[in-house]
């Protein structure tokens, strides 16, 4: 070999030499591990206490025989402002509205026969707006989990005693 091609080798060897070298330079230090979070503590504490849970169900119509229900006490002419005596009597009221709405029961369940109970969670919002509703516990039945979350998410204008999170059981009879 000539003395260029020497040259030449010596000046491939430096290039790739300081190309290579930021690589190797990561390779041979070691990063600084990040700092550990501090390990997380919990704790067991017992449920709140849950409101009165008054099983909220209604008369329900048949498919063959259609029963009317009596329409809520009215207020006394001495006090023009309605008397609500207990939330769960008003959500009671509103769900009796709504069957007379013939939107409380499905009619698909219904003309099936389904019967069952619903437990569902209503969340409100400080003016008593249902701002969320899940079924916690299922009838077995989806045509009737819906039609209680349909209701649910229906109420309107709950009295202010109501409280914010509550598990609501709805039942579905027929007679």
């Amino acid at each position: 070999m000539t003395r260029t091609d020497y040259r030449l080798l010596l000046a491939l060897a430096a290039s790739l030499l300081l190309h290579l070298l930021p690589f190797i330079e990561a390779l041979l230090t070691q990063p600084a591990p990040p700092p550990q979070a501090p390990p997380l503590q919990a704790s067991l504490r017992a449920p709140a206490p849950l409101p009165e849970q008054v099983p909220l169900s209604l008369p329900e119509p048949s498919a063959a025989t259609p029963k009317a229900v009596a329409p809520p006490p009215q207020p006394s002419p001495k006090n023009s402002t309605k008397v609500i005596k207990s939330w769960t009597q008003e959500i009671q009221r509103q769900f009796l509205k709504q069957q007379k709405q013939g939107i409380f029961y499905p009619a698909e369940a219904i003309a099936q026969g389904l019967e069952g109970d619903v437990l569902v969670l209503i969340v409100l919002d400080h003016e008593g707006q249902v701002v969320g509703a899940r079924v916690e516990e299922s009838s077995g039945f989806r045509l009737l989990d819906d039609g209680a979350l349909q209701a649910a998410r229906a109420l309107r204008a709950l009295p202010a005693e109501t409280p914010r999170e509550t598990l609501l059981p709805i039942r579905f009879r027929l007679k």
